[in-house]
């Protein structure tokens, strides 16, 4: 899956899981907002390179989500109930670290999971099934609890009302990271 492919699901799909979960947009406020800065890197997708180009952070999610999304740093964070913080590649860029690395920045001791904290093989293909595995152990140093889940779980941390997927940290279907991101915001909107 590309980088623009993974900011598409990890970004568009919440909203729709939210939708097909009973939520109105007139009546449940689904808002998507992103930072007003350039890109860390452009890239040509089709060579995966860099490319001298400039391109804005929140005209290319506006792009995205069809022209619906604000400046995150002029948002009223009381006006909201939740909060599904997309982290993929262009996350790591923009924000310097996946999403749940700011939740563990954002609400130190809180529980989060990213999947399992040691790299295990297929048995077939000899393929690694959680190659970021070591960066579960980092969230220790920031003061937080990794959880390790199966593929299709997520991380409920009721004191602190968050939830958590590896989402793309595991080498895994696009359709198991569907099912588990839809699972993600289904809890999620239990809490609210």
């Amino acid at each position: 899956v590309g980088y623009q492919t993974t900011v598409i699901i990890l970004s568009v799909y919440p909203v729709y899981i939210k939708v097909r979960a009973g939520a109105k947009v007139g009546l449940v406020y689904i808002k998507m907002f992103a930072p007003n800065v350039d890109q860390m890197h452009v890239v040509n997708h089709c060579e995966v390179k860099p490319i001298a180009e400039k391109r804005n952070v929140l005209e290319e999610s506006a792009h995205i989500a069809r022209g619906d999304v604000s400046d995150l740093a002029k948002q009223e964070v009381t006006a909201f109930d939740a909060l599904v913080i997309p982290g993929d590649g262009s996350t790591l860029q923009v924000m310097c670290c996946i999403a749940p690395v700011l939740a563990a920045k954002a609400l130190p001791g809180c529980e989060i999971t990213m999947g399992q904290d040691k790299e295990c093989e297929r048995e077939r293909k000899r393929e690694r099934v959680w190659p970021y595995a070591k960066t579960a152990t980092s969230m220790k140093e920031l003061g937080c609890k990794h959880v390790n889940k199966k593929v299709g779980e997520v991380h409920i941390d009721v004191k602190n009302k968050l939830v958590t997927s590896s989402a793309f940290m595991c080498n895994a279907p696009i359709h198991e990271v569907f099912d588990r991101v839809g699972v993600m915001v289904t809890e999620l909107l239990k809490l609210v």
